[in-house]
């Protein structure tokens, strides 16, 4: 199938899902090398449902079976895409990890592939009270809620300059 990503002459337009793991006061996080910390996920492709998706993208990239628990948060983000500004819609799920394919601790390593070229990534647990003490973690619109828990699914805008 084909992401839902359309490259335009002028802009860029991104449709994402992203799965929130959070188990013993951690929580799961992607890391491009030399780059901050993302959530992760990836693109839908045309004809999947966001929770297909995001199924998908776990076991592509970890290997591993999700529970898609429930959606947390909508994101309209908009950010440089090389030269290009992205106007990217992202809808953030809590995940339960199933399985013991994941570690639970330290740093391990995967891959994604976004248009046909690889993408090395660095998985990893962090501690929440890090994202309390400043460590940037994309969207950075995102981490009030993920750090308060609100009973119910919000709606933010970021809009990162570049």
């Amino acid at each position: 199938m084909t992401d839902i990503l359309f490259k335009e002459k002028d802009f860029v337009f991104s449709y994402r899902v992203g799965g929130i793991a959070v188990e013993n006061g951690k929580i799961l996080l992607q890391r491009p090398p030399k780059d901050d910390c993302a959530i992760i996920g990836g693109h839908v492709e045309a004809l999947e449902t966001a929770e297909e998706a995001l199924r998908r993208e776990f076991r592509e990239e970890l290997h591993t079976e999700i529970e898609v628990c429930k959606l947390l948060a909508v994101g309209e983000i908009f950010f440089p895409w090389g030269k290009k500004p992205c106007h990217q819609i992202c809808f953030y799920y809590a995940v339960r990890l199933c399985g013991d394919t994941v570690p639970r601790n330290g740093v391990f390593h995967g891959f994604d592939e976004l248009s046909g070229e690889r993408i090395d990534l660095d998985y990893c647990w962090v501690p929440l009270k890090d994202l309390e003490n400043g460590l940037k973690v994309y969207p950075l619109e995102l981490i009030p809620y993920l750090l308060n828990a609100p009973d119910r699914t919000v709606h933010f805008v970021s809009k990162e300059n570049g």
